[in-house]
């Protein structure tokens, strides 16, 4: 005779079975989809910064190719809707860009002096686009000096005849002079200068023997699925350049648990829950990404003021704003080294759009953006967020320019910025606009106190008339 208890007993055990299997396979469904949300957020300035470097130092095909690593490259100019590889560029300081390779040695870089007046910086950033360290006139003033960028893994003595050694934490990353560019006619003397910035191994500067040279990687041709399902693949590739430091240990275990980890192959999980909770990790993360910029510090007359760049300590583990920074424009600077108030609303509350609306500008008598260095403001396309073509090649109005910008009776200072002209009398302070959505930058660069402490506002911006 069968015992009926036994049996209740064992189906019953199936049945908890069942549940707690079927349990554990939506908690790790729920772990992978929590994971791979992180892993997008932490992996998006990591990426934006490779597809720079892709298109400035590895794809020589690139349209957008400056040179090999661990040289200045020198842009005699200013940038031009033609520049692409980086969103909302600046067009006030022509730039120089080295691109360092520091896992065989650290490099050197030298500034010559430059004259009271003109305003340079020199922005390290790293490949998590960190910026770690300045040099210029706010941060160590206008003087000639050598100064040393090392590795993660090196370890040594100040060299002599070096100011001071930066410490990278990840193996490659940028370096970007920024120098001021006074008016049309100064561009000579900018090119000058750029001359005279130099870099070179730490062996060279010193003219000791250098180390074994580390052939490139074999780096993965960008494509823009690296933003999209292919991001963990080049996280993984990346990884490889960035030792993990004590902040990230228990992070980089949550990720290696959905197969993230330096060097690895990654491939996305097969059909099924895995595969979708995956790809909602992913979705979900950009969208993340994209509130956190919209939500980036305060509004003051229709322009969104915060500070979204800076270093490990400035995020402390806030990876969604460094996220959000990139988005907005990799490689911006800290706030003490330069602020940039975007524009987001007209003074009727509604978003910006050059084809539906003209809109002014009007700086009070002498109440420009107050800075130590110069201010700017400069205008992109909405959908791209990059500078436009427009009829007379102007991409911004900047404080340089002030004694060629016509006045009003009451001194006060009126910018125009619409897609058409504002006509002949008013075209020398027109800031063209496109023809549709608005992405409007102003840059302070050395901010003074009262617009680092929030006393300052910016002018709103203010609606004129429908063109349609």
């Amino acid at each position: 005779m069968i015992n009926k208890c036994s049996v209740l007993a064992s189906c019953l055990a199936a049945v908890l079975m069942q549940g707690q299997t079927a349990k554990a396979q939506i908690g790790s469904r729920i772990e992978a989809y929590e994971a791979s949300k992180e892993a997008y957020i932490y992996a998006f300035p990591m990426i934006a910064a490779y597809k720079a470097m892709d298109e400035f130092n590895i794809d020589r095909k690139s349209s957008q190719y400056k040179g090999p690593f661990n040289q200045i490259i020198n842009e005699g100019r200013v940038f031009t809707p033609k520049d692409t590889a980086i969103v909302t560029p600046n067009s006030d300081t022509p730039y120089s860009m080295l691109q360092a390779d520091l896992r065989a040695e650290p490099i050197v870089f030298c500034v010559p002096e430059i004259e009271k007046g003109r305003y340079y910086s020199v922005q390290l950033t790293d490949m998590y686009s960190f910026n770690y360290g300045y040099v210029g006139s706010r941060a160590t003033g206008n003087a000639a000096g050598c100064y040393m960028i090392a590795g993660p893994n090196w370890s040594g003595e100040r060299p002599n005849g070096v100011a001071k050694i930066f410490k990278s934490e990840t193996e490659f990353g940028l370096v970007i002079f920024r120098t001021q560019l006074l008016n049309p006619g100064d561009i000579d003397n900018v090119r000058k200068i750029q001359a005279q910035y130099k870099a070179q191994p730490l062996s060279q500067f010193l003219k000791q023997a250098a180390p074994t040279a580390l052939p490139l990687p074999n780096f993965p041709p960008f494509s823009q699925d690296a933003f999209k399902l292919d991001a963990f693949s080049y996280l993984n590739f990346l990884l490889q350049f960035a030792p993990a430091v004590p902040a990230e240990t228990e992070l980089r275990a949550k990720f290696a648990k959905i197969g993230i980890s330096p060097g690895a192959t990654y491939a996305l999980p097969g059909l099924g829950e895995d595969k979708v909770a995956t790809e909602l990790g992913i979705k979900e993360g950009y969208d993340a990404i994209v509130k956190q910029k919209e939500d980036i510090g305060k509004s003051e007359n229709g322009w969104r003021i915060g500070s979204a760049f800076g270093d490990r300590a400035f995020y402390h583990g806030d990876f969604t704003l460094r996220a959000a920074a990139a988005l907005a424009g990799i490689y911006g600077n800290d706030a003490i080294e330069a602020m940039y108030p975007l524009a987001v609303m007209d003074n009727l509350g509604q978003k910006l759009d050059g084809g539906q609306h003209k809109y002014t500008v009007t700086f009070p008598a002498g109440a420009y953006p107050p800075v130590n260095a110069f201010w700017s403001i400069t205008m992109y396309d909405g959908k791209t967020q990059l500078l436009i073509e427009n009829p007379i090649n102007r991409y911004l109005i900047n404080s340089p320019m002030l004694p060629d910008l016509k006045k009003n009776a009451d001194g006060s200072l009126t910018i125009y910025v619409q897609n058409k002209s504002p006509g002949a009398d008013k075209e020398a302070n027109w800031l063209p606009a496109p023809d549709g959505p608005i992405y409007m930058v102003m840059r302070l660069y050395w901010p003074k106190e009262e617009a680092l402490n929030g006393n300052w506002k910016p002018a709103p911006i203010v609606r004129e008339g429908d063109l349609r």
